[in-house]
């Protein structure tokens, strides 16, 4: 039989087979008071109440009163942070717990470096929490590029090219974020199409936006210029 997982995360994770159900079990994952999926009997029921998880839950307590705390399958995450990720806006709850378990969430304090200009494009990253800014110092000067806040991605390009990064990236305020690497998303486009496809057509999407953007940029300094020529 197999198992999903309904996460207070509001994320559906699975299905997966008894034996990783049960070590989430032992790493207080999944508790008792958790949502499970049935896969042969297909209805959902408490984790505290799954006949197989038995021996899992042994000397733990499977109460599945209001009192219990749900915690997210995936640590270091609240309920309803992946849902501020607009490239995730286009998947659903079970392809969005697929997806996760090929992520990894980064802790960054207030002003670390979390991507540094030159280095090698290994990982997207997209904000969950707090602030970052994207920036390039030029004789010993800063100047900032962008901000980028909760749902907001940058770093995407490496996921395509590898090519070296354009500026640091840098948190302004304690951040929580989440990294796929390069490798991770080639893998799951080659094992998991139906999953990477959507999350593609949403990078299109944000990388066009970019495009556009910058393009109207390079006109109005083209115009601006051209107007004080003719001045």
């Amino acid at each position: 039989m197999e198992f999903k997982i309904w996460a207070a995360d509001d994320v559906v994770y699975g299905p997966v087979p008894l034996a990783t159900l049960e070590q989430w079990v032992r790493e207080e994952r999944v508790v008792a008071a958790t949502w499970v999926h049935l896969g042969g009997k297909d209805q959902w029921i408490k984790a505290g109440d799954v006949a197989e998880l038995k021996d899992a839950f042994a000397g733990r307590s499977t109460a599945t009163g209001a009192a219990d705390e749900v915690t997210p399958l995936v640590m270091g995450l609240r309920p309803g942070m992946l849902r501020r990720v607009r490239a995730l806006s286009g998947i659903n709850d079970q392809q969005l717990g697929r997806f996760v378990q090929i992520m990894e969430i980064v802790k960054a304090d207030a002003y670390k470096v979390i991507v540094h200009q030159g280095a090698p494009g290994d990982a997207m990253y997209a904000v969950l929490d707090g602030e970052v800014r994207a920036r390039i110092i030029a004789g010993g000067k800063e100047t900032e590029l962008a901000r980028f806040g909760p749902g907001d991605i940058f770093g995407e390009m490496a996921l395509f090219d590898g090519g070296p990064r354009s500026a640091d990236v840098v948190a302004n305020s304690s951040s929580t974020l989440l990294r796929i690497t390069a490798n991770r998303f080639e893998k799951l486009c080659t094992e998991q199409a139906e999953l990477a496809t959507p999350l593609l057509f949403e990078l299109a999407k944000t990388l066009a936006k970019r495009i556009r953007a910058d393009v109207k940029k390079i006109a109005d300094v083209y115009q601006l210029a051209r107007a004080g020529h003719l001045d």
